[in-house]
């Protein structure tokens, strides 16, 4: 198969940022996805209403003219945040973050128990909760703790909750897709492109590759097969979000060196290129395009996009300001294009 026509997929998990960073990196996902679930860790958090409506006004100027794209807002949870917050329609979602577990999540929960008004207002009205599942005790090693908080957090959650909607994020393990697949309840899990083709050797050996270091951040082999193996299982759990998350060179280059990698520009193209090798082309469309809104309650987009198996080469730095950012498979070898329809 050279070539595959699939409905427009959605992407539901983008960090934008704000400002000129913003300006630049929006256009990237426009134009691919139909809609994207927004992550609302920006400084101060989006954590009201008039924060998500300035935020996705922001977002909506930096469009490309017609390019029919809706940003879906998310809430990012605190301690003591009012349930009635949840009330409001522009949130699609609600996202916990535990205190200090990623990028700008200082103001996250420290207390998930605490949360349970929150959760239960959420349950009711079926808002679906997304969850950066790992815990951030120091005692445990940054490679596990993906598992204990699936072992320790997010089985009480479930349990304590079985109606609400939960989303483990950006799953990193073979104990994270089993739960998933497990799990009685509305349960669901996104899967990032670079997580689908890196480990931890890609990471380390040789030396450190500051470009490919994120939270969660990349597992052993073994987790890395074990994502691709739910990616096109076809299974309606798992669904696609690509987690992109631009940060200037200066920053990932550094000292202390930031978590995110910048994949929009070549997330399709690379989802795309584990399906084939994968030999499961006929399934990227429910993974890509169907299981999100279907989870969500939405409906599926009725534009299509087609790909085309043509080798090229994945973009260069993107210059913002002063700064520079470096696109995941900048400048390397991509055998699959975003065509025409």
């Amino acid at each position: 198969m050279d070539r595959l026509e699939i409905r427009r997929p959605d992407d539901w998990h983008v960090h934008f940022r704000e400002g000129a960073v913003l300006r630049a990196v929006v256009p990237f996902t426009a134009r691919q996805f139909a809609r994207a679930i927004v992550m609302p860790n920006l400084v101060p958090p989006v954590t009201d209403g008039a924060r998500a409506r300035a935020y996705r006004d922001e977002i909506g100027a930096a469009l490309p003219p017609d390019s029919g794209f809706e940003p879906l807002m998310t809430c990012y949870l605190t301690d003591g945040l009012d349930p009635a917050v949840m009330e409001d329609d522009v949130f699609t979602a609600a996202k916990l973050y535990p205190a200090h577990a990623t990028t700008n999540s200082a103001h996250g929960v420290t207390d998930i128990a605490a949360l349970s008004p929150v959760l239960e207002r959420m349950q009711r009205i079926g808002k679906p909760l997304l969850i950066h599942g790992e815990v951030t005790h120091p005692e445990e090693d940054v490679a596990d703790r993906e598992a204990v908080f699936v072992e320790t957090v997010l089985t009480g959650l479930r349990r304590d909750f079985p109606e609400l909607r939960i989303v483990l994020e950006h799953v990193t393990t073979a104990d994270g897709v089993a739960f998933v697949e497990e799990a009685d309840g509305p349960t669901a899990a996104t899967i990032t492109p670079h997580h689908l083709v890196i480990d931890r050797n890609d990471l380390l050996v040789g030396g450190i590759r500051p470009h490919l270091y994120c939270l969660p951040v990349a597992k052993r082999r073994r987790h890395r097969d074990a994502l691709r193996r739910a990616a096109v299982s076809g299974s309606p759990r798992f669904f696609l979000g690509t987690d992109t998350a631009p940060h200037a060179v200066s920053d990932k280059e550094s000292a202390c060196g930031c978590a995110g990698i910048f994949c929009a520009p070549t997330a399709l193209e690379v989802y795309a290129e584990v399906f084939d090798e994968e030999g499961a082309l006929d399934r990227l469309e429910a993974f890509a395009s169907l299981n999100g809104p279907a989870f969500y309650g939405l409906p599926p987009n009725e534009a299509r996009i087609v790909l085309e198996r043509s080798p090229n080469e994945g973009p260069g730095p993107l210059d913002v300001g002063d700064e520079t950012i470096l696109p995941f498979r900048a400048g390397e070898r991509l055998e699959w294009r975003l065509g025409g329809s």
